[in-house]
């Protein structure tokens, strides 16, 4: 059984920065795109950062230059650096994977969300 389990949130001051990760155990055949989104109350979801397995990255626009996501393959493990947060930046942050458990069959996980809250 695949699990993402997410770590590093909390709250931080306008300015601050604060670093989560995220993990993934079990079954890992493959891992491909490994990726951080956001929801904060009221909206939807939306993608923060996405790294591939070959280390390429992309940004939401609202973030480039601020955050950075990075991947340590050994480790199974996606960081999301946040720089410079804006109270715009509260939200629950979630990890997600491209995982292959097998050679047969690939799907997207979720892990369970990180509170991120910024103060103004």
């Amino acid at each position: 059984q695949v699990q993402l389990v997410e770590s590093g949130g909390g709250l931080v001051q306008a300015g601050g920065s604060l670093r989560v990760s995220c993990v993934a155990s079990g079954s890992l055949f493959r891992i491909d795109d490994m990726g951080w989104y956001r929801q904060a109350p009221g909206k939807q979801r939306e993608l923060v950062a996405i790294v591939t397995s070959g280390g390429a990255t992309h940004y939401a626009d609202s973030v480039k230059g601020r955050f950075t996501i990075s991947r340590d393959n050994a480790k199974n493990t996606v960081y999301l650096q946040m720089n410079t947060l804006k109270p715009d930046d509260t939200a629950v942050y979630y990890c997600n994977a491209d995982i292959w458990p097998s050679a047969w069959e690939h799907r997207d996980y979720w892990g369970q969300g990180t509170q991120v809250t910024v103060s103004s």
